[in-house]
């Protein structure tokens, strides 16, 4: 049987990746690994460059704004909170508080899961977006489908 998928497949995919601001090699690599589309992707503020102020700049809010079919969650680190952070972005679906590098990793799971699992969404679902080591380890808290660097996410949806 040969290795490859329909035309009409293969369109479809396409689509859906462009929807959610990735290319399509990194949409089938999560895709084939967690088995299941993309309903999620959970920013670090790190990852949406909230440094010191709570609203993203434009091109990561233009970027967010064009995801079609997906949550869009956000986990702000301290001194940022996440209502304002919610407030300042509307493009955000739901935020919440990032946990700190000091946290054990039931806290972190916890912060990771809780944002998740308040959308309703299962975490193999999730992809995971951030911009510092430790953030790389959510994903694996939270039990999700990917970890993609804030620089590889936006250098293909936003062009940066």
């Amino acid at each position: 049987m040969p290795n490859t998928i329909p035309k009409l497949v293969l369109q479809m995919r396409l689509k859906r990746a462009a929807e959610l601001g990735m290319d399509y090699k990194t949409y089938a690599k999560v895709r084939q690994t967690s088995g299941r589309d993309v309903l999620g992707l959970l920013f670090s503020s790190n990852a949406l460059q909230l440094f010191g102020r709570a609203e993203m700049p434009e091109r990561e809010a233009e970027a967010l704004e064009k995801v079609v079919g997906a949550g869009r969650l956000a986990l702000a680190h301290r001194p940022l909170r996440p209502e304002h952070v919610a407030e300042a972005n509307p493009v955000l679906d739901a935020t919440g508080q990032a946990p700190v590098f000091t946290d054990g990793w039931g806290h972190i799971r916890e912060a990771v899961q809780g944002i998740i699992h308040a959308r309703g969404l299962s975490g193999s679902a999730v992809v995971v977006i951030g911009d510092a080591p430790l953030e790389h380890e959510w994903s694996t808290a939270g039990r999700a489908a990917a970890y993609l660097s804030a620089a590889e996410y936006f250098r293909n949806g936003a062009g940066r």
